[in-house]
């Protein structure tokens, strides 16, 4: 019989993760995630990035005791950054939109390049690249970003997607009604 993890809230939970936003324990980021833990849907062990010490202040935290990290969400590994070989990057662009902190500089067309200082490690920006410019490499000690600056960089990143959205339906609902009452495509 396992023990009932003590009531706490996810912003208690959350407050505890990296705030990587990497989604590799399975949400799409670390406060769903710690919405999961709260609601005793998720265990405490997918974190790769927190890895052991998260463990252990989350067990501590729920009254739970510490377990090993789940190996099927990844494996505890020193703090990494993206990388950008300029000499490849062919400027298309889509590793700009899964960057949950908007820490890579580049527009369409243009070369990209990764602000090391703001850059979580989350890999996300790895798998659209087409000509696999991007990899990881250790980040420098005692240099990254703090949770709390990742948590509010990430808020940012998501208001301003959930904004171009809305700009964006707003347009295709206004073509819609233009295109419905026979005037063609607004000027």
């Amino acid at each position: 019989m396992s023990a009932e993890p003590a009531r706490v809230g996810a912003s208690d939970i959350d407050a505890l993760l990296p705030q990587t936003q990497c989604t590799r324990c399975g949400y799409a980021g670390c406060l769903p995630y710690a919405a999961a833990i709260a609601a005793g849907e998720a265990a405490i062990d997918q974190c790769p990035p927190g890895g052991t010490a998260t463990i252990a202040a989350l067990a501590d935290l729920l009254g739970l005791p510490a377990i090993p990290l789940n190996p099927l969400h990844g494996i505890e590994a020193p703090a990494s950054v993206a990388w950008i070989d300029e000499t490849r990057c062919i400027g298309c662009a889509k590793c700009l939109p899964p960057c949950p902190v908007d820490a890579i500089l580049g527009a369409p067309k243009f070369m990209h390049t990764v602000l090391a200082d703001r850059c979580t490690g989350c890999e996300l920006c790895i798998a659209p690249c087409p000509v696999d410019c991007i990899e990881l490499r250790p980040a420098p000690p005692g240099t990254g970003p703090t949770p709390a600056t990742n948590r509010a960089r990430h808020e940012a990143h998501g208001a301003r997607a959930s904004a171009r959205a809305a700009a964006r339906q707003r347009e295709l609902a206004a073509k819609k009604a233009a295109a419905s009452h026979g005037t063609g495509a607004p000027a």
